[in-house]
């Protein structure tokens, strides 16, 4: 996969307002963690994570990706009349139907003529939606693009809570698949490609791989049982150390691809932006492709793990804060459940 026309313009991010911390988590976990022995700090010690984010209660994830989607082709300077695409990429939705995209493409105002609709794929629906979108500039079908995306972390929290506290079954072995979901944070954050002919950045997307292991398919899994859980919240079961162990396998031959793709070698790459899953996983998968852990711009500390949002997020505040440079090597290493495993290299 190499593009030769396809320039981002502007990669945006909005953050929701409220802090919660890992020990608030616990503490709200408290008779759980006492009957069952569990030490205090337990969860920022397997995570790395201090806090995350959520949005008010009853936020829809159009309402906020229709805010961000309206920065992003604001900072991008292009006439929103160029945009002949919009995609809205993460898991959280609206609804069923119509697609999510529909009312975030009316309230940023873009034209009538275009592509829109939701790709969901885990963790990598918003790189999923990059790569059409550069798909079609490349083809010459349109001119410009945006995906955006927003996660709505609260329910999944709030709900995983309500069910371990009502569980009296629960054991130190039990309890393990539930812990990644008070991991999640919320976040929104959106893309914005251009052909090259209207780019100001010069930032080129150059392409690079995607490979799959869908034998690993039920890792992590979640969704909506209402029977079971007496409400529709969502939950989701993870096998964490199965799955950490299957993406880093995966990442390490995606690796391999991209960078015979774009010609690289590791010593091209000044900067990387992961996935942001947990301290474990970032810390493993760099060793493994070989990457120094400094040329990482991790935020899962202080974010969580936002989902689909997670990468471009980090992408764009690493972008803002001057770690990532004009001309730098970008190496955009995405992996999630499923698993999918996309890897993009960007001259920045």
């Amino acid at each position: 996969m190499r593009y030769r026309h396809v320039c981002i313009e502007a990669i945006s991010y909005t953050l929701p307002p409220h802090v919660v911390t890992s020990e608030e988590l616990e503490q709200q976990l408290a008779p759980v963690y006492d009957r069952l022995r569990l030490p205090e700090g337990r969860l920022e010690l397997m995570s790395g994570i201090k806090e995350r984010r959520f949005y008010d209660p009853g936020t829809l994830p159009g309402m906020i990706s229709a805010q961000t989607a309206r920065k992003a082709i604001t900072e991008s300077g292009l006439d929103p009349n160029l945009f002949g695409a919009l995609i809205h990429g993460s898991v959280c939705r609206d609804q069923m139907e119509p697609a999510t995209a529909c009312g975030v493409h009316h309230a940023a105002g873009l034209p009538q003529s275009g592509y829109v609709f939701d790709v969901s794929n885990a963790c990598l629906g918003l790189l999923n939606g990059m790569i059409l979108i550069a798909d079609l500039i490349e083809l010459g079908r349109i001119e410009a693009g945006i995906v955006v995306g927003t996660e709505i972390a609260r329910n999944l929290v709030e709900g995983t809570i309500e069910s371990l506290l009502k569980d009296e079954t629960l054991t130190r072995q039990s309890i393990k698949p539930a812990f990644a979901s008070l991991t999640i944070g919320s976040g929104s954050a959106a893309i914005a490609l251009c052909h090259e002919r209207h780019s100001t950045t010069g930032r080129r997307l150059l392409g690079g791989q995607l490979l799959v292991d869908t034998t690993s398919h039920n890792l992590c899994e979640g969704g909506v049982e209402q029977a079971q859980h007496g409400d529709s919240r969502p939950r989701m079961n993870t096998d964490s150390e199965a799955l950490l162990h299957a993406g880093v396998d995966l990442a390490a031959k995606t690796w391999e691809e991209t960078r015979r793709i774009l010609e690289w070698s590791n010593a091209d790459v000044n900067r990387a932006v992961t996935h942001q899953v947990g301290r474990a996983h970032r810390k493993l998968l760099l060793d493994r492709l070989e990457l120094p852990e400094d040329i990482d711009f991790p935020t899962v500390e202080w974010l969580g793990n936002t989902g689909a949002v997670a990468l471009p997020t980090a992408a764009a505040i690493a972008s803002e804060e001057g770690a990532i440079k004009p001309g730098d090597h970008v190496a955009l290493l995405g992996i999630g459940s499923g698993l999918n495993c996309i890897m993009l290299g960007v001259d920045w």
